[in-house]
């Protein structure tokens, strides 16, 4: 078994739902996110990229029949369907101070000075962030229609323009 850098007792599991690594706790049936503590981040970095990158899960070949994979970078505002987030507990922008925003957002983008996966880390309402945005595979029927529109519309490698929904603003980059 390759040294993952965890702890004794604790192995990474991919979660099929969420199409994400976790960690798992084999004798105290414990499961988390986050990297327990103990944790060797050096050899679990280059256990995750060997086994749980992009790349090492066969990148396009993999692709579900009919599926796309596309990142988003959210801004919420105080009418969003749940004005809350990981960043914030309570949302109170107004929908144009959050226009403004992910305006700022797209011109950044746009000037080449950060990625969208980059800047989605640390400014999107989404818990996808933590992925760099990335929302993995969907197909038809599986997003708000606005966003499944855009992104579907999209070649890989592709940005759009914003696009609001009941969840707030999203630029979305198709990926696959």
């Amino acid at each position: 078994m390759e040294d993952t850098g965890l702890p004794p007792s604790w192995e990474v599991r991919h979660s099929n739902s969420k199409n994400l690594p976790y960690y798992f706790n084999a004798t105290d049936k414990v499961s988390r996110w986050e990297p327990p503590a103990g944790t060797d981040t050096e050899k679990l970095k280059k256990y995750m990229a060997t086994h749980h990158s992009a790349s090492s899960q066969g990148g396009s070949i993999g692709r579900p029949e009919g599926k796309i994979r596309a990142a988003h970078l959210l801004v919420k505002h105080r009418d969003s369907r749940r004005p809350a987030s990981w960043r914030e507990s309570e949302i109170t922008r107004s929908k144009d101070e959050a226009l403004a925003i992910i305006k700022a957002h797209e011109q950044k983008i746009k000037s080449g000075g950060v990625s969208l996966g980059e800047l989605a880390m640390s400014e999107s309402d989404c818990s996808s962030a933590r992925k760099r945005g990335d929302l993995g595979y969907f197909g038809k029927g599986d997003m708000q229609k606005e966003f499944e529109d855009a992104a579907f519309a999209l070649q890989p490698g592709q940005m759009s323009s914003v696009v609001e929904t009941a969840s707030g603003l999203h630029l979305i980059e198709r990926l696959e």
